[in-house]
């Protein structure tokens, strides 16, 4: 591709057809409006199928092209049958956003290892697989595409109780390096967003609280991200903007890793 274009060209998913895990709150949720408003079509998976069902329904209602499918993205047969979904309904998939993800506090003495397990079966375990299946189908349809996992500051700082989630955050970016190397020549791109702390459901009634809002002063922005705050990075990654760049992991955190360890 050569010659200039404009930021509305450079960043349209006209034609794409994007499996987003996670889709049914925070993030995930947010990533699937923002690939069909800027023209794919949305397959939403996640476990919740009433929160799918509204959302696409929603993004329809925009003018957009959604479909859903309930999905435990731990489980192999439930993951092949959301990509069977979005080939029947959309053709194949060739943005994928590997989501979906849990953190949980414990310290290393204490975690149950069964919790252990669940954390590393979702954050880091499924990233592995489901990205494997997304990328084994582009490649027998001979297509090129795009892969986008959510990592975290997690993986770059330390924090007390959260040393399995450090360790799941910190292998995602070690896959998108490696696993980008490794399916480049098969012109799939594999990036990763790495958030810092952004208010959704899950983290609100923390992030507002006045624990939360004392270390909210102390991020060299002074606030708490917003999903919305992530739409360009996302973009970005999920288009031709980003055309030449693979195995990244882009922070979005607000300066939050600045401050680590100060």
């Amino acid at each position: 591709m050569t010659g200039s274009m404009n930021a509305a060209d450079i960043f349209n998913l006209k034609g794409r057809v994007a499996l987003i895990t996670g889709a049914s709150s925070g993030l995930g949720e947010r990533f699937a409006e923002v690939a069909a408003a800027n023209g794919a079509s949305v397959v939403l998976t996640a476990r919740r199928e009433d929160r799918l069902n509204e959302i696409a329904a929603r993004i329809e209602q925009a003018g957009g092209k959604a479909a859903c499918v309930a999905c435990d993205v731990t489980d192999h047969a439930s993951v092949a049958k959301a990509f069977d979904v979005a080939e029947k309904k959309f053709g194949t998939v060739d943005l994928f956003v590997a989501n979906a993800g849990m953190a949980r506090l414990g310290k290393v003495v204490e975690m149950p290892e069964h919790e252990y397990r669940a954390l590393m079966a979702l954050d880091m375990d499924a990233v592995f697989f489901n990205s494997r299946e997304a990328a084994r189908r582009m490649i027998a349809a001979d297509k090129p595409g795009c892969i986008i996992a959510t990592a975290s500051i997690a993986a770059f700082i330390v924090e007390r109780n959260i040393v399995a989630y450090n360790m799941a955050k910190a292998a995602v970016v070690q896959f998108t390096k490696g696993f980008a190397l490794e399916v480049a020549r098969k012109n799939i791109r594999v990036n990763a967003i790495a958030p810092g702390y952004v208010v959704t459901d899950i983290n609100r009634d923390f992030l507002l609280s006045p624990k939360g809002q004392a270390a909210k002063e102390k991020l060299p922005l002074a606030r708490y991200g917003e999903p919305g705050d992530l739409d360009g990075v996302f973009l970005l990654l999920a288009s031709e903007a980003s055309r030449w760049m693979t195995g990244s992991t882009i922070v979005v955190d607000g300066g939050h890793v600045l401050t680590a360890g100060g």
